[in-house]
């Protein structure tokens, strides 16, 4: 099929390489001619594992192009993907200005019937209908409007748009829907659900599922907050409810709260949508005012650990992306961390593996980046992890020791185990996790009592 995708951000891009991977002629549209000029070389904006290679190939076997020009852009494509941002605006709502100003154009050159329209961006119950009636006011060309919303994770995007759990499509017609299941069979081979349903329905369900993903991750940080308070370990609570089938372990671990570009404004958006309608919305408030809180979680420690006084300190900071395997700092917890470090007047040496130019260009000279981990280090009062990459699970303890001036760790992901820690000498904060009374290394003294 000839496919158009309108915006090369993380969605739009995934979708168009991962389209042009299956065989599709697909052509990727972005106003932003330095992006577009970029990627036509080959060189891919934003780091996702895998991407690059696939743009790559796509370009040399001249599946995939990029263009700054949507009337050539769309000419002759069959289906026309609109993948733009819908940040969130002043008042919690999704801001679908450029959405509607790329159905707009699109509207206006629209000269080839029955064209399928998707909305692959985030957009608030309702949008379809209005983005439906806003192109028929431009254009007299018969067209269709579906939505498609996008379940990427990134840092898995690649084997999440290949490898669906499912493709839900919002349409209003027998025939679009077809179409869409064509386009989308190579990658539903192994009986993925093909999930027909309104647009209403499919608006809905993108905004569910983040709400749903982004309360699992509110409560297992609210419980352990309470198991810290009690001498209870939040991790051993989480396994004696994860192995409930009905809890299951997906989204159940604690640290300092969700960031990115999806649960943050969705959850928002969703009040807002709530509010709308008149109606409260007890549950996500109390989500998104309990993430909130969560993400300034390290800071009381930090500050309860060095007795209030951290001016002159030099804390080194490990992971500054909101997760691992990317390079978004958007709604970034280590942010919270960095602007509270600083207001305290304390120093930061801060080291991540993708996400250091995306911090240079926000903090500047403000804080010290490091290249590698252990640079991190040197000199500084204490380290904070904020990301869970996997480099830094099995560090060398001594290393950090020799580096720290005190050999003390602010584990902000639960990365690792108390008693390891107090076996080696550190002194060890977690999210929830119960402090080691002993070292687990030493036989106990004598026998309890029967």
């Amino acid at each position: 099929m000839k496919i158009a995708v309108i915006g090369t951000g993380y969605v739009g891009l995934v979708t168009g390489t991962c389209l042009a991977e299956s065989g599709n002629d697909v052509v990727c549209i972005d106003k932003v001619e330095e992006k577009i000029a970029m990627l036509r070389h080959g060189e891919v904006p934003i780091y996702e594992p895998g991407l690059a290679e696939l743009v790559h190939r796509n370009l040399r076997d001249d599946r995939l192009r990029f263009t700054t020009s949507l009337p050539d852009g769309i000419a002759d494509a069959e289906i026309i993907f609109i993948a733009v941002g819908t940040p969130q605006a002043d008042d919690g709502s999704a801001d679908l200005s450029g959405v509607f100003a790329v159905a707009d154009a699109i509207a206006t050159n629209l000269h080839a019937p029955d064209r399928i329209i998707v909305i692959k961006s985030t957009v608030p119950v309702g949008t379809n209908a209005q983005l439906t009636r806003r192109i028929a006011s431009l254009t007299s060309t018969p067209f269709h409007v579906a939505n498609n919303p996008e379940f990427l994770k990134e840092g898995a995007a690649l084997d999440d748009f290949n490898k669906p759990d499912r493709v839900v499509v919002g349409v209003r017609s027998d025939w679009v829907a077809h179409r869409l299941q064509q386009l989308y069979a190579p990658f539903l081979r192994t009986d993925r659900p093909f999930l027909v349903m309104s647009p209403e329905s499919a608006e809905m369900t993108k905004y569910v599922a983040n709400c749903l993903l982004a309360t699992k991750i509110s409560f297992i940080n609210e419980m352990a907050n309470l198991c810290e308070a009690y001498g209870a370990d939040i991790n051993d609570v989480r396994r004696g409810i994860g192995h409930d089938q009905r809890i299951g372990f997906a989204f159940l671990f604690p640290g300092v709260g969700y960031g990115g570009s999806c649960f943050p404004k969705d959850v928002r958006a969703t009040i807002h949508m709530f509010k709308s309608k008149g109606m409260p919305a007890r549950m996500m408030e109390a989500v998104d005012a309990v993430n909130e809180a969560q993400k300034s979680i390290l800071i009381q420690k930090i500050k309860t650990h060095f007795h209030g006084q951290l001016a002159g300190k030099t804390i080194a900071l490990w992971g500054l992306a909101f997760k691992p395997r990317t390079d978004d700092i958007r709604e970034a917890p280590a942010l919270v961390l960095i602007n509270a470090l600083l207001a305290e007047g304390a120093q930061i040496r801060a080291h991540d593996p993708e996400a250091l130019a995306n911090v240079r260009a926000l903090y500047g000279n403000r804080i010290t980046t490091c290249d590698r981990p252990y640079g991190a280090l040197e000199g500084a009062d204490a380290l904070v992890i904020a990301t869970e990459w996997n480099e830094f699970r099995n560090p060398d303890f001594e290393i950090i020791k020799r580096l720290l001036k005190s050999p003390t760790i602010f584990d902000g992901r639960n990365v690792y185990e108390p008693q390891l820690m107090a076996s080696l000498g550190f002194t060890y904060y977690g999210i929830g996790r119960a402090q080691p009374t002993s070292n687990p290394l030493e036989p106990p003294q004598s026998l309890p009592n029967p």
